[in-house]
């Protein structure tokens, strides 16, 4: 939720933990001496099993409410205060041990770790063969890619959220605009809506999949007629992606209730009835075009109809209930695949 706070690209940046977090944030956290929450719940999509989370660690546990410190795992430091005064104090008293004369431990061994890890297991996903659908993988790489400098992202819930938060690349704060541990499914529309009210300068992207798209994107006639141009891009793999994972990988294929017909609705049709510029995009080639088409309108709302692989999970993946050290890559990926 804090994403943007600390900038992605920083080379301290580790990335997002997490049952979908990459492998060398989760793995770190899992197999680190001293952690230091600042502001985190400790919810069970970051810790996993939570008997098994990171036991070796240490924990200091800073956060402004009193009533999230111990909730869910003992502290060893707890910190009930404002996450930036506690920083300054403890960087304070930190600077006061090294000028007294204390040393700093060698991190060099658990840095080449951590190297090891980045190299081995980087996000990666498996190349569009000639003929394939779209991977929303290269979908978001080219939105990040082709993107304005401080976009603000909305999500929906889903596969195409997590997707945008492993992709994407946050270097300031509330530029990453999703609804978290509530799950609000049909929240990108109407929040990309708010959020391009709110900062009329900045270009807005939301990220949506095709079944929450259909559960709000009526709120597309409200930002025609206001002129407020947002940009919406469907992943649409004629599934609700994220639902069907759990049953592929966890309920041996007993699919229920989750696909949804690739024809209906026509969703370029759809935005143009709204008052919207429609696009279709079903080919690498057409991808980077049609963004950078969207970037250039501002007069109305814009809606491109990625239609992505209904077959990609996301990766890496922590099952509910399972220690962090169960983490799953991708079993697909061998020779030839994409970084």
């Amino acid at each position: 939720m804090a994403r943007g706070a600390f900038p992605d690209s920083h080379r301290l940046a580790l990335g997002m933990p997490g049952m979908h977090g990459n492998y060398t944030a989760v793995t770190s956290m899992q197999r680190s001496d001293l952690l230091i929450a600042l502001g985190s719940r400790f919810d069970d999509r970051v810790t996993g099993k939570i008997p098994a989370f990171a036991p070796e660690a240490k924990v200091i546990h800073v956060d402004i409410d009193p009533a999230e410190l111990g909730k869910v795992r003992r502290p060893d430091v707890g910190i009930a205060g404002d996450c930036r005064l506690v920083i300054e104090a403890l960087v304070a008293v930190l600077r006061d041990r090294l000028a007294g004369g204390a040393t700093s431990p060698d991190r060099g061994p658990w840095k080449q770790t951590i190297s090891g890890w980045q190299e081995l297991h980087p996000l990666s996903y498996a190349p569009s063969q000639p003929g394939d659908a779209l991977k929303p993988q290269f979908v978001l790489e080219q939105l990040r890619d082709n993107a304005p400098e401080d976009t603000i992202v909305a999500s929906g819930v889903g596969q195409h959220q997590m997707w945008t938060s492993q992709y994407w690349r946050f270097e300031k704060p509330y530029t990453w605009v999703n609804s978290g541990g509530l799950g609000t499914m049909g929240f990108a529309v109407p929040a990309a809506i708010g959020a391009k009210v709110g900062r009329p300068d900045a270009t807005v992207w939301a990220v949506d999949g095709d079944g929450c798209f259909q559960m709000t994107a009526q709120e597309l006639v409200t930002a025609a007629a206001e002129r407020i141009p947002v940009k919406i891009a469907i992943l649409n793999n004629a599934y609700l992606g994220m639902v069907r994972q759990w049953q592929e990988m966890f309920y041996e294929e007993r699919y229920s209730e989750v696909y949804l017909s690739p024809d209906l609705p026509d969703y370029k049709l759809w935005a143009e009835a709204m008052g919207c510029v429609g696009m279709r995009v079903e080919s690498p080639e057409e991808v980077a075009s049609a963004i950078q088409k969207a970037n250039e309108i501002d007069d109305r709302p814009v809606v491109i109809d990625f239609r992505t692989d209904s077959n990609e999970k996301v990766f890496p993946m922590v099952p509910a209930g399972k220690s962090n050290d169960d983490i799953i890559t991708d079993p697909a990926l061998g020779e030839g695949f994409v970084q």
